[in-house]
């Protein structure tokens, strides 16, 4: 179905809003793609904070004009579903690569990450990335890392004083 003037900017200012925001684009070739794969997909793009989006690739050069993801603008060739990740960097990744592992069809073609343009293969890199919750985890493991060495060393010389304590106390004892 064609799409109107005014449906067309709609559709402009969409893309512009998600990738005005989003931390990274995948552009995947979905051609040969079953409709219940695509709904499939789609579910659980909703469930992991990605935004999908079959659309023209002039109106989706005209969405990314000005954002970090216009350096993809001369690779957007062919019919494709745009995947951005709108809550953390890897789940783009992580949604595509899933996907991709039961349907050779589905090929990505692009990665963009920070204004930077990548091939297809840092899919495998973006889809690594530690979740949110992951990364918080592991900052939290490095915050308490410190005070919990710092801990054990000041019990260390606790430990080593209070037993060189005891030797001077029995000398004092004996020679009195």
């Amino acid at each position: 179905m064609a799409l109107n003037l005014s449906q067309k900017k709609e559709v402009v200012a969409e893309l512009a809003d998600v990738a005005a925001k989003a931390h990274s684009l995948i552009a995947v070739e979905y051609k040969g793609t079953t409709v219940e794969q695509m709904t499939a997909m789609r579910k659980k793009a909703r469930e992991t904070g990605v935004f999908l989006k079959v659309v023209k690739n002039t109106l989706a050069s005209r969405a990314i004009a000005g954002t970090e993801y216009e350096c993809v603008k001369d690779a957007l060739v062919g019919p494709l579903l745009y995947a951005f990740s709108t809550e953390e960097p890897g789940a783009a990744g992580r949604l595509i690569k899933e996907f991709a592992k039961g349907n050779d069809k589905l090929q990505p073609k692009v990665v963009a990450v920070g204004g930077e343009m990548y091939p297809a293969s840092h899919v495998d890199v973006l889809a690594s990335l530690p979740t949110r919750e992951q990364a918080l985890a592991m900052l939290a493991r490095l915050l308490a890392e410190p005070a919990s060495m710092f801990a054990r060393a000041v019990k260390a010389v606790a430990d080593k004083q209070g037993g060189g304590e005891e030797a001077p106390a029995a000398a004092e004892a004996e020679t009195a």
